[in-house]
């Protein structure tokens, strides 16, 4: 049997093809929960760990700092693994997006917050001295200048996530990743890990070079 027969197999590429498109789906919804949910909950952290009440911040940096420490393994272990064991049962989709999304909003937290940071105090203390809210002063002056400066870190952080969704075959979630390997165990045959891999290139690259082109746009944004 030659390379070509082991590793790029078209007839088992071909009759494995909807177990891989299947998991192609389930990785999207994955990512794309992951990704919405846990930047909004990671700026609502931001702005908490920023301007909350100093144990309310304590509590924020606390959150950060765990989320960011623990490996995503590890976490996803833990809660489809472990919370049973409280009371607590989550589906395999669920305990993924968990997982990922705790650790997701740790690092948009920090992302926000550096481009909060970044914003110059004058344009607080002048949205003080025009009479602005408090919220109004966050949502119209400073998240919009922040999120220019955070876009391309935290596009950066959005691809590192979408890839770390192959771990969630590790709590039997239908990822693409697991559909791969279920398919290679069935057609004793290495070919369908390669057409994953090519699929991942084909929605992770583009996502790649989108994140060069934030930071070829908002490298002097301020």
């Amino acid at each position: 049997m030659d390379f070509a027969e082991t590793f790029l197999n078209w007839d088992v590429i071909v009759r494995i093809y909807p177990m891989l498109l299947k998991g192609v789906w389930n990785t999207l919804a994955l990512a794309f929960t992951t990704i919405v949910g846990g930047g909004i909950v990671g700026v609502l952290i931001c702005l908490v760990r920023l301007y909350a009440a100093r144990p309310l911040r304590w509590l924020a940096i606390a959150y950060v700092d765990v989320f960011r420490a623990i490996p995503i393994l590890v976490l996803l272990v833990l809660v489809y693994y472990a919370l049973p064991f409280m009371g607590v049962r989550l589906s395999s989709f669920t305990s993924a997006v968990v997982a990922l999304g705790l650790v997701f909003s740790s690092f948009t937290a920090e992302v926000f917050r550096a481009g909060i940071q970044a914003i110059p105090k004058g344009q607080v203390e002048a949205a003080e001295a025009l009479g602005l809210p408090f919220r109004v002063t966050i949502w119209k002056v400073i998240l919009p200048q922040a999120l220019k400066i955070a876009i391309p870190p935290h596009t950066s952080n959005s691809v590192a996530i979408a890839k770390d969704t192959s771990l969630a075959s590790v709590v039997a979630m239908p990822d693409l990743l697991k559909q791969a390997t279920d398919a290679q165990a069935l057609t004793a045959n290495p070919s369908p890990l390669i057409a994953a891999a090519v699929m991942y290139l084909i929605f992770l690259l583009p996502a790649v070079r989108l994140v060069s082109y934030f930071e070829q746009r908002y490298r002097h944004s301020v």
